[in-house]
């Protein structure tokens, strides 16, 4: 709340006497009554603006009685500042704070978990078949470097497995080596 709201109520901003009595939305109108009990009427569109004595309020207008405290503010400071309401009578809204996360907790899972499925964690273990024997990939490995190391041709192990993109091979990476 704002350092100076308090001089936007209606008890700095009306003349002494007057008080709000009620809005014609129809009209778009304000409409006070003064100590004498005359009604005025606002400018269109106005809270607060210049008014013009009437007669009769429109008939859906209710006038609020002096006994009936605001619902939306709490207890007046000495300096006539009027706070928000802080009363325990208010409902608690704590089934509907989860509700208004869940999309945010939400969009966090599927982030994570494409993350997750394209930095290649979900690698999985395949059998190999016969005649066949599994190695797994180490940092700085090349296919040409495996198929050096277990002595077979390169288009042995390519054959053998048909998935496998060499230019994409990462630690951790299990392949089918010919015995």
């Amino acid at each position: 709340m704002g350092r100076w709201t308090q001089y936007d109520e209606d008890a700095y901003r009306l003349p002494e006497g007057m008080k709000r009595v009620g809005y014609d939305a129809d009209t778009g109108r304000y409409f006070f009554r003064s100590k004498d009990g005359s009604l005025w009427e606002g400018a269109e569109g106005a809270q607060y603006s210049e008014m013009t004595k009437v007669s009769d309020a429109p008939a859906g207008i209710v006038e609020a009685s002096d006994d009936i405290d605001d619902v939306e503010t709490g207890p007046v400071r000495a300096d006539g500042y009027t706070s928000l309401s802080t009363g325990t009578d208010a409902v608690p809204r704590t089934e509907n704070s989860y509700r208004v996360l869940f999309p945010f907790f939400l969009i966090i899972i599927v982030v994570l978990l494409l993350v997750w499925r394209l930095t290649g964690t979900t690698r999985a273990s395949h059998a190999c078949p016969a005649g066949s024997t599994p190695s797994t990939v180490v940092a700085g490995d090349t296919c040409w470097d495996i198929a050096q190391v277990h002595g077979c041709a390169l288009d042995a192990l390519l054959a053998l497995n048909p998935a496998l993109r060499c230019e994409h091979l990462r630690p951790g990476d299990r392949i089918c080596v010919p015995a």
